[in-house]
């Protein structure tokens, strides 16, 4: 162990110093967090406890050191009672870190289940949808168009912006990652009027236009039918199965992140 100096007989290492630093990181940390409320001077007054206690012990004074246990050996027991809200809070913003949200993510939902848990849902009441998920390159023009939402992405936001007497039920919503950036879009018309013999909609036109002209996916649900299609790269594929759509969409999306990075890569690498 390498040895950094000495105070008095006791040597002072550099695990000693680690530690000292990652106490008092995390003294100062939850001092942040508590600050402005009550339970700030309450934990102040714990580590004041601690810290006499810490001397005491190091003077060796027996009977001050004997009351002080007697408030350290429950004090732990006063901390979780104490700070119940406080504690609950830090957990909350202890998941919001990346580090922690890769073990959580596993368990939930990806953009590609829930646009596809919506999209069937919408189909089962014969509610027409448009939803195009952006690949690479933003849509600004097309999202001005419509309403900014910048909302994140669940079942029951798209099914109520696509709810028939919503006021935004018209047009495409704009969805980026597991963001919502506009609903009402406005989006440009395929020169097509039929695809493989069947006439095409205003909602597939517009989804399969869109595909044409940027680096997109449609996904249109038909209000007569209640049928899922899927256009992209100016082709459109009808009939889709759960499962189907499903597995589009989790390709497609994992696809671009994963054309994303390393076109940041390439750029990186020509720079050096």
């Amino acid at each position: 162990m390498v040895e950094l100096f000495k105070i008095g007989f006791l040597p002072f290492t550099l695990v000693d110093l680690i530690d000292i630093a990652l106490v008092s990181y995390i003294i100062y940390k939850l001092y942040q967090l508590l600050r402005g409320t009550l339970a700030a001077n309450i934990f102040m007054g714990l580590i004041i406890v601690l810290l006499l206690s810490f001397v005491a012990q190091a003077a060796n004074f027996k009977t001050l050191s004997w009351m002080l246990k007697l408030v350290t050996d429950i004090w732990v027991i006063a901390f979780i009672v104490l700070f119940q809200p406080e504690l609950r809070r830090l957990l909350v913003l202890l998941g919001r870190y990346p580090f922690f949200r890769k073990f959580a993510e596993r368990s939930e939902k990806t953009s590609a289940d829930i646009i596809t848990e919506a999209a069937f849902e919408l189909a089962q009441h014969q509610h027409g949808a448009l939803m195009v998920i952006v690949k690479s390159v933003g849509l600004k023009g097309i999202v001005e168009s419509g309403e900014i939402l910048n909302a994140k992405i669940s079942v029951g936001l798209l099914r109520s912006i696509f709810f028939p007497r919503s006021p935004l039920h018209d047009g495409a919503v704009v969805i980026k990652d597991d963001i919502i950036e506009a609903a009402r879009c406005t989006l440009p018309l395929s020169n097509k009027t039929s695809y493989d013999g069947i006439s095409l909609g205003m909602r597939h036109r517009a989804g399969l236009g869109m595909s044409e002209q940027a680096d997109v996916i449609s996904v249109i649900v038909s209000e007569e039918t209640g049928g899922i299609s899927v256009a992209e790269n100016g082709i459109l594929t009808r009939g889709l199965s759960k499962e189907n759509l499903r597995n589009i969409l989790s390709s497609t999306i994992t696809g671009s992140k994963e054309k994303g990075i390393r076109n940041i890569f390439e750029l990186f690498t020509k720079q050096k």
